[in-house]
């Protein structure tokens, strides 16, 4: 079974950086997607950003583009997300999730990153003081 053990989160002032950590294990296929969702206090969760295992496919969502950067080391089969220009408005938990499946599109990324994938893990706390 897929385990997801995220790590990183913290608290950082508005326009500071932090860098997220998802290591990953158990999956049955060489192919897999992997990301970042978020849920702040009274809001939905959030896809953050999705990554394909072979790191060919990406998606942010619109929120974070060009702040974060997804990606993934697969000999130490773990994401990463490198939050910069960090907002009061990214305070939230955020969770590592992860399918043990890739199709091999961008569009499989984009549709698991909106509606969630099958595996979580803990939640890790960013905050960020204005």
């Amino acid at each position: 079974e897929v385990q997801l053990q995220a790590s990183g989160g913290g608290l950082v002032q508005a326009g500071g950086s932090l860098r997220l950590s998802c290591a990953a294990s158990g999956f049955t296929y060489d192919d897999y997607a992997i990301g970042w969702f978020r849920q702040a206090p009274g809001k939905e969760r959030e896809g953050v950003s999705c990554i394909s295992s072979s790191g060919d496919n990406t998606y942010y969502a619109d929120s974070v583009k060009g702040r974060f950067t997804i990606s993934i080391d697969n000999a130490k089969n773990t994401v990463y997300l490198q939050m910069n220009s960090l907002k009061p408005e990214d305070t939230a938990v955020y969770y590592c999730s992860a399918n043990d499946f890739y199709s091999g599109s961008y569009y499989y990324i984009e549709r698991v990153c909106g509606y969630g994938m099958d595996y979580w893990g803990k939640g890790t706390l960013v905050t960020v003081s204005s």
